[in-house]
């Protein structure tokens, strides 16, 4: 079957691929558009698997939330050119929107998910990789039902979700909506650890108070006074780690004179019922991920060699 120079074009913007490769796939395929579609991505296959090693430590978080369900995706590309195009934003987007309406287990149970068009989330990675030619993976997502705020920051580099307890009635109000993105705010600039004092486990604090223990054991002033003094002091001092990795403890950022708590609380008064923060979830794009460290000159040696 014969084609035309409009084929190998129709064929790039269908796939995004380069020129030379969709002519291969055309002569390969004797001009069958729908064959030469399925041969580029059997080859991309061949090469997304040589780069899935590559590391991959950029990439965008989003939120999505509709009909009382929302979800935060982190998906990981190789760069921030990549990373900051618009369909590659769009795919993660997508994903968010599947994660949310479909509630996969894992990201392994998500991979096998369909969206609308009958495409599996594992063929819309390998799609968006046909078209940029990077590792390109979804990492992880949380998913949340009922009342929750989103924030997401700088274009994808950090999101926010925080669960909420209250009614549907105090949640449509604007007040709430500007409340619920204060807070989220807050956890993307603090970053706390846990969102109340309720929630750090037993053994991390004892930690925390083992090395307040020995730093005042250290401290020529301290190092002679008892055993019960030190943990009376060590009850004092334990508060401003809660101050510093509780959310609810976190003195509010947008006034110092309330903690988050307070400025929560202070709402739900004016509001005229009950706020109450359950659960957040934050995720910073490439947070655990060893970079890549390029040297740009040696680089460019090795390809003139």
């Amino acid at each position: 079957m014969a084609f035309t120079a409009k084929d190998v074009q129709a064929l790039r913007e269908k796939t995004g691929c380069g020129m030379m490769d969709c002519k291969k796939a055309l002569v390969e395929c004797d001009g069958d558009m729908d064959k030469a579609v399925d041969y580029l991505r059997e080859k991309g296959l061949a090469s997304q698997a040589k780069k899935a090693t590559r590391v991959a430590a950029e990439g965008a978080v989003v939120t999505y939330s509709a009909n009382g369900v929302a979800a935060v995706v982190e998906a990981n590309t190789e760069t921030d050119f990549v990373a900051s195009n618009d369909e590659f934003k769009a795919f993660v987007l997508k994903v968010a929107e599947i994660v949310a309406k479909q509630n996969p287990a894992d990201v392994a149970a998500l991979l096998t998910l369909k969206n609308d068009e009958g495409q599996t989330v594992e063929e819309m990675v390998q799609e968006i990789f046909l078209k940029f030619r990077e590792n390109i993976s979804v990492r992880r997502f949380v998913r949340y039902e009922g009342i929750t705020a989103g924030y997401v920051h700088a274009g994808g580099s950090i999101g926010v979700l925080v669960k909420f307890d209250t009614t549907d009635e105090i949640a449509a109000k604007p007040e709430f909506a500007a409340m619920g993105k204060a807070v989220a705010m807050q956890i993307a600039a603090q970053s706390p650890a846990y969102l109340d004092r309720a929630s750090v486990p037993d053994d991390v604090l004892a930690k925390e108070k083992e090395i307040l223990i020995a730093q005042m054991k250290e401290d020529p002033k301290m190092a002679n006074k008892p055993e019960a003094v030190l943990g009376k002091i060590v009850e004092g001092k334990i508060g401003k780690y809660y101050s510093e990795n509780c959310l609810l403890e976190q003195e509010f950022v947008m006034d110092d004179s309330l903690t988050v708590g307070k400025y929560i609380e202070k709402t739900a008064k004016e509001l005229g019922g009950s706020i109450k923060a359950v659960d957040f979830v934050r995720f910073e794009k490439g947070e655990g991920i060893q970079k890549r460290e390029d040297n740009f000159a040696d680089e460019v040696a090795s390809m003139v060699k």
